[in-house]
């Protein structure tokens, strides 16, 4: 593996990760970009937390605020927060 795919590797397994080292986190997903277009990102991450306190919490998490230090590095990003309103 090449030195820069091996970081990328090493990156995404801490975005995985992330999960199972904070809490408050209640839903997590991490994908791959599937289909090469100039307009795509290379990867989502897509999470969920039970309120605005749980992802505060979460942003300012240690842990989180070490990986996205080591992904800015590496990737231009967004982010976008959403609620999901409830299904009756």
């Amino acid at each position: 593996m090449a030195p820069d795919a091996a970081v990328e590797a090493a990156l995404v397994e801490r975005m995985h990760a992330l999960e199972g080292q904070i809490d408050c986190i209640r839903t997590w997903r991490v994908a791959a970009n599937e289909v090469d277009r100039p307009i795509c990102w290379d990867y989502v991450l897509e999470s969920g937390f039970d309120d605005v306190d749980g992802l505060n919490a979460y942003l300012f998490h240690p842990v989180h605020q070490a990986l996205i230090a080591d992904l800015k590095t590496r990737f231009e990003w967004a982010a976008v927060d959403y609620t999901v309103p409830l299904q009756a």
